[in-house]
Formats: structure tokens, sequence, C-alpha cells
């Protein structure tokens, strides 16, 4: 599945012909005010200013490091290694515990890597991630479905305390690895 090209804007012949109109404008008031070295420093810095915006509007569809701003994948932190042990752990032992430690931990690099591999949200485009992802996982996953423990619950659910069924991380895990 390749990532898909963004839409590109057309460009208006009105807003052309209003930025010619006010560069030509610049330049007759230039003329009035400083004469002919005023209309050439204006006239070569249009034309930088016009390369530069050609540029910037020709390379909005690619990744350019060097005009644009790094897109934030991932909302807070960058995901890391530092936590996994103890969230597989809690995980494993209650459904409270998935829901607490380890799905935040999951969607963020599913996030990731459906953004870098499909091109796809995990947010703005659920139904297309959980194509991707596939029917048995997206729920274990999906940003959409309510936590499952209450936010200030001192005592939880009982249901809450069984644990996430056997192979669930492994099968998360397995194809995350896969996309």
């Amino acid at each position: 599945m390749s990532a898909r090209r963004a839409p590109r804007l057309p460009v208006v012949p009105e807003a052309l012909a209003v930025l010619a109109l006010a560069a030509i404008g610049a330049e007759v008031l230039l003329a009035l005010v400083g004469g002919l070295p005023a209309v050439a420093t204006g006239a070569a810095v249009l034309a930088v200013a016009a390369l530069l915006a050609a540029r910037y509007v020709d390379g909005a569809d690619a990744v350019d490091g060097d005009y644009r701003r790094r897109i934030r994948l991932v909302g807070s932190r960058e995901p890391t290694l530092r936590y996994w042990d103890a969230a597989i752990q809690d995980a494993q032992e209650s459904l409270s515990g998935y829901e607490l430690h380890l799905r935040p931990l999951l969607q963020r690099l599913y996030a990731v890597r459906l953004a870098e591999r499909h091109g796809v949200s995990l947010h703005a485009e659920p139904a297309r991630a959980a194509a991707i992802v596939g029917p048995e996982l997206w729920p274990w996953i999906d940003p959409a479905r309510r936590r499952l423990t209450p936010e200030f619950s001192r005592e939880p659910d009982p249901a809450l305390r069984q644990a996430v069924p056997e192979g669930v991380i492994t099968a998360l895990v397995d194809r995350l690895e896969q996309l």
C-alpha cells in the first residue's frame, strides 16, 4: 500500500493578478520615491521573493526539511522502551493495567507506524486505520473507544481485574512489526 499524495491546491488566476498588480504598484512607488536605484533594488527583491515562493509551493507535497517544520506524529513524547516491562506485566495481570499503561504506548507506536508507512492518521482516519490493522486487533487500540477503567475510581469493576486474553499482546506487537 503506497502513501497517497496530498491534493494540490489550484492556482487561482485572480490571486496571481492581485499579486502582480501589487508588485507593479510597489515598483511605481519606488520609482517615484527613490528613482532608478530603488526600482532596480525592488525588482531584485521581488524576483527573489517570487523564486522562494515558487520553490515553497512546488515542494508543498514533498518532504522539505529546509523550509518546513517537523510533523509531530506523537502527542507528548517519543515512544521509548523505558517502562515497557512494567506496562506488559500490568497488562498481563489485568485489563485495567492494559488500559492504563500498555494501550497508550501501543497507540502511539501504531499512530507513528501508520503515518510513516501508510500515510494514515490513527485519529483522523480511523476507518482506514482499522482496515490496515485488522478487525480482530483494532478494538484493542481504537482511540475512539472509551477507556474501560473509570478515571477516579478507587475500586474498579471486578471484570477489569481479568487478564488480557493470551496472545493478544503478542498479536498486537506482531501486527505492528508487519506494518
